[in-house]
Protein backbone atom coordinates (compact mmCIF):
# COMPACT_ATOMS: atom_id res chain seq x y z
CA UNK A 1 0.00 0.00 0.00
CA UNK A 2 0.56 3.53 -0.54
CA UNK A 3 0.43 6.29 2.14
CA UNK A 4 -0.53 9.60 0.73
CA UNK A 5 -0.86 13.29 3.02
CA UNK A 6 -2.46 16.03 0.65
CA UNK A 7 -1.36 19.81 1.08
CA UNK A 8 -2.04 23.22 -0.39
CA UNK A 9 -5.84 23.68 0.12
CA UNK A 10 -7.49 26.67 1.09
CA UNK A 11 -9.43 29.57 0.58
CA UNK A 12 -9.24 31.60 -2.62
CA UNK A 13 -10.65 34.10 -4.78
CA UNK A 14 -12.12 33.85 -7.79
CA UNK A 15 -9.29 33.90 -10.53
CA UNK A 16 -6.81 32.74 -7.75
CA UNK A 17 -4.25 30.26 -8.01
CA UNK A 18 -3.34 27.24 -5.62
CA UNK A 19 -0.98 24.75 -5.91
CA UNK A 20 -1.34 21.28 -4.14
CA UNK A 21 0.75 18.60 -3.32
CA UNK A 22 0.94 14.85 -2.33
CA UNK A 23 3.81 13.27 -0.17
CA UNK A 24 3.82 9.66 -1.22
CA UNK A 25 5.57 6.54 1.38
CA UNK A 26 5.47 3.24 0.65
CA UNK A 27 5.47 1.59 -2.69
CA UNK A 28 8.53 3.44 -4.95
CA UNK A 29 6.88 6.10 -5.97
CA UNK A 30 8.07 5.86 -9.64
CA UNK A 31 6.74 2.56 -10.86
CA UNK A 32 2.73 3.89 -10.56
CA UNK A 33 0.45 6.46 -12.14
CA UNK A 34 -1.33 9.01 -9.92
CA UNK A 35 -4.48 11.11 -9.79
CA UNK A 36 -5.90 14.15 -8.60
CA UNK A 37 -9.70 13.38 -7.63
CA UNK A 38 -12.34 15.98 -6.50
CA UNK A 39 -15.61 15.27 -4.25
CA UNK A 40 -18.10 18.84 -3.86
CA UNK A 41 -20.88 18.45 -1.52
CA UNK A 42 -24.02 16.90 -2.45
CA UNK A 43 -21.91 15.22 -5.80
CA UNK A 44 -19.91 12.20 -6.84
CA UNK A 45 -16.32 11.96 -6.50
CA UNK A 46 -14.69 12.69 -10.04
CA UNK A 47 -11.22 12.84 -11.63
CA UNK A 48 -9.96 15.72 -12.25
CA UNK A 49 -6.22 14.45 -13.70
CA UNK A 50 -3.97 11.88 -13.96
CA UNK A 51 -0.62 11.52 -14.67
CA UNK A 52 1.77 8.15 -16.23
CA UNK A 53 4.54 6.51 -13.62
CA UNK A 54 7.32 8.65 -15.51
CA UNK A 55 5.63 12.19 -15.65
CA UNK A 56 5.14 11.30 -19.63
CA UNK A 57 1.81 11.40 -19.63
CA UNK A 58 -1.41 13.52 -18.53
CA UNK A 59 -5.04 13.59 -18.77
CA UNK A 60 -7.45 16.17 -17.89
CA UNK A 61 -11.15 16.19 -17.41
CA UNK A 62 -13.00 18.67 -19.26
CA UNK A 63 -13.30 21.38 -16.49
CA UNK A 64 -9.93 21.14 -16.05
CA UNK A 65 -8.23 22.24 -19.48
CA UNK A 66 -6.35 24.41 -19.65
CA UNK A 67 -6.36 26.10 -16.06
CA UNK A 68 -5.10 22.87 -14.08
CA UNK A 69 -1.75 21.37 -14.63
CA UNK A 70 -0.55 17.89 -13.10
CA UNK A 71 2.68 16.90 -12.45
CA UNK A 72 5.33 14.75 -10.39
CA UNK A 73 8.93 14.56 -8.90
CA UNK A 74 9.85 11.28 -8.72
CA UNK A 75 13.25 11.72 -6.68
CA UNK A 76 10.70 13.83 -3.62
CA UNK A 77 8.06 11.26 -4.18
CA UNK A 78 5.74 14.13 -4.88
CA UNK A 79 2.67 14.80 -6.62
CA UNK A 80 1.76 18.19 -8.20
CA UNK A 81 -1.66 20.29 -9.11
CA UNK A 82 -1.13 23.80 -9.87
CA UNK A 83 -4.46 25.12 -9.91
CA UNK A 84 -4.85 28.63 -12.22
CA UNK A 85 -8.14 30.73 -12.90
CA UNK A 86 -9.48 29.05 -9.98
CA UNK A 87 -14.00 29.31 -10.08
CA UNK A 88 -16.69 28.75 -7.73
CA UNK A 89 -17.35 25.44 -9.30
CA UNK A 90 -13.79 24.14 -8.39
CA UNK A 91 -14.79 24.50 -4.36
CA UNK A 92 -14.44 20.59 -3.32
CA UNK A 93 -12.22 18.36 -1.06
CA UNK A 94 -9.51 17.27 -3.48
CA UNK A 95 -7.96 13.73 -3.16
CA UNK A 96 -4.67 12.18 -4.47
CA UNK A 97 -4.76 9.01 -5.57
CA UNK A 98 -2.04 5.84 -6.37
CA UNK A 99 -3.46 3.61 -9.02
CA UNK A 100 -2.63 -0.32 -8.03
CA UNK A 101 1.02 -2.53 -8.97
CA UNK A 102 1.88 -2.12 -12.08
CA UNK A 103 -0.60 0.44 -13.83
CA UNK A 104 1.85 2.95 -15.40
CA UNK A 105 -1.29 5.07 -16.63
CA UNK A 106 -5.07 5.18 -15.32
CA UNK A 107 -7.93 6.83 -15.79
CA UNK A 108 -10.64 5.02 -14.11
CA UNK A 109 -11.51 5.15 -10.59
CA UNK A 110 -11.28 1.53 -10.34
CA UNK A 111 -7.89 1.69 -11.23
CA UNK A 112 -6.72 3.72 -8.13
CA UNK A 113 -6.11 1.49 -4.94
CA UNK A 114 -4.57 4.21 -2.39
CA UNK A 115 -6.30 7.52 -1.42
CA UNK A 116 -5.22 10.62 0.33
CA UNK A 117 -7.05 12.23 3.15
CA UNK A 118 -8.30 14.83 1.44
CA UNK A 119 -7.52 18.71 1.07
CA UNK A 120 -10.20 21.66 1.02
CA UNK A 121 -10.27 24.12 -1.70
CA UNK A 122 -12.66 26.57 -1.27
CA UNK A 123 -13.28 29.25 -4.02
CA UNK A 124 -15.11 32.14 -3.35
CA UNK A 125 -16.75 34.57 -6.08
Amino acid sequence: QVQLVESGGGLVQAGGSLRLSCAASGRTFSSYAMGWFRQAAGKERELVAAISWSGGRTYYAYSAKGRFTISRDNRKNTLYLQMNSLKPDDTAVYYCAAAGPGITMATRGADFNSWGQGTQVTVSS
